[in-house]
């Protein structure tokens, strides 16, 4: 994994999650939460795109494709934990 490969992981990453934030709304811990988890989410499904095997989206060393399904599912389940944190 090159430095470029990783800083573009980040950047792609990041964006994920202020995506979410501008659609769904909210303050800045909220922000912070959906980065953290596209962060996370972005680093497992690339970790597991190569684990199995998985080219879909390829860019260079990047497993973007499942790293964009990795870091998607991750921003969703941290808004619906942050839904069940604020109902109670």
């Amino acid at each position: 994994m090159t430095i470029p490969a990783v800083l573009f992981g980040i950047l792609i990453s990041t964006l994920y999650g202020a995506a979410f934030h501008l659609w769904r709304g909210g303050n800045l811990s909220k922000l912070s939460l959906y980065i953290i988890a596209s962060w996370i989410g972005f680093w497992v499904g690339h970790g597991m795109g190569g684990w199995m095997g998985v080219s879909f989206l390829d860019l260079g060393p990047l497993h973007l494709g499942t790293a964009t399904m990795g870091s998607l599912l991750f921003i969703w389940m941290a808004s619906l934990l942050e839904q069940r944190r604020d109902d109670e």
